[in-house]
């Protein structure tokens, strides 16, 4: 068993941050920016009523960055009724659905609640990939990534098309078919993740997955990742979306069978194991032993995977490494780009980029961690 970060015991335990010295919660600090988690953090501090015990030049950070996603926040709402109207009777039968961040907020959903992002998720079915393309970059917003090898990699093989940004705001949508690449060994049963969408109150033609399907996608999103600087936020979403969507009995009844129809009984059994195990999610042990039968590798490979993911779901940060982080966060991005692709295409993808990062006439700008491929 891994040591709990201190970013961990204070979202876990709020109260035990109390007890912390100023030189710990300096390290608290700046393991939750590594993380992504210190609005998060603020957030659950003023909901236990605890921010005024906080020390002063922490508590300063802390404001800091909750006002940063505030901003966030109504940017992303006002951007989500410019994409609306932007792509008004384009998709008429299933609505724009939204994913993951935007979803949370929008839905009003516990796990929105300091959470950051960088983009504007939406899924659209792939008949109208085209026409949703066309009618963006009609109201503002173009392509991304233009060489022509990109252009490929994303429309032949990918679950989406090249990312696109706004030329005024400069902000940014991914637009999605799938939630997995079409090359990916996990094959997801992408016509039954759009069947009962939730619809938005008061956003004509806004929808968001529904409960189960939620959280199932956050799960592939997460255990498919190669670069996992946001891992331990995206793991703070699942035990958000776990003790939420809980609440409702019916919730536990359908995660696995949903899991088996769509294909990803593999990432909900990663889910509920390290939600379990790493932030004590309250997972009934039923639902726990139904996701490991449906779900769990050959023991081999459990023991690499659990391996891996002890030491990569945790802050980028150095006191949270280990001897093995390092190989840890290494392995689990060749394995991202294993489950990606078959090994023909995936040999010839890394060749390619090893080819055209060496030239300087080709240099771009890095990816962001959610553009990483």
């Amino acid at each position: 068993m891994m040591p709990r970060d201190l970013i961990v015991t204070a979202l876990l335990e709020p109260r035990e941050s109390l007890r912390l010295s100023e030189v710990e919660w300096d390290l608290l600090i700046r393991q939750g920016r590594r993380a992504n988690l210190l609005a998060r953090l603020a957030y659950r501090l003023i909901e236990a009523g605890l921010l005024g015990a906080v020390p002063q030049r922490s508590r300063l950070h802390l404001v800091s960055a909750l006002r940063m996603v505030e901003r966030q926040d109504k940017a992303m709402r006002w951007e989500v009724r410019c994409i609306l109207a932007a792509l008004e009777g384009v998709v008429a039968e299933t609505g724009v659905i939204l994913l993951k961040g935007a979803a949370y907020v929008m839905a009003d959903l516990p796990a929105a609640h300091g959470r950051t992002f960088s983009d504007i998720d939406i899924l659209v079915p792939k008949s109208r990939l085209a026409a949703v393309e066309s009618r963006l970059m009609l109201n503002g917003w173009q392509g991304t990534h233009h060489d022509e090898y990109d252009q490929r990699y994303y429309r032949r093989w990918m679950h989406e098309i090249p990312p696109m940004r706004h030329i005024r705001r400069g902000t940014n949508i991914d637009v999605h078919h799938a939630i997995l690449p079409e090359t990916a060994r996990l094959k997801v049963n992408t016509p039954a993740l759009f069947r009962n969408s939730v619809a938005l109150p008061g956003h004509d033609g806004l929808f968001v997955l529904e409960p189960v399907n939620m959280l199932l996608h956050s799960a592939a999103h997460l255990f498919h990742e190669g670069s996992l600087d946001n891992g331990l936020r995206d793991l703070f979403d699942l035990d958000s979306l776990f003790r939420h969507f809980g609440k409702n009995p019916d919730f536990w009844s359908r995660v696995v069978p949903r899991a088996r129809e769509l294909g990803l009984t593999r990432p909900l059994h990663y889910a509920a194991r390290f939600c379990g195990e790493l932030l004590e999610t309250p997972i009934p042990p039923d639902v726990v032993e139904a996701t490991t039968e449906a779900g769990k590798p050959a023991p081999i490979t459990s023991l690499l995977t659990d391996f891996c993911y002890r030491r990569a779901l945790r802050p980028a940060h150095a006191s949270c490494n280990t001897a093995g982080t390092p190989l840890a966060r290494g392995a689990l991005y060749v394995r991202s780009h294993w489950l990606r692709m078959p090994f023909p295409l995936l040999t010839y993808h890394l060749l390619h980029k090893a080819v055209r990062r060496s030239t300087p006439a080709s240099w771009e700008a890095p990816f962001t961690n959610d553009e990483q491929r």
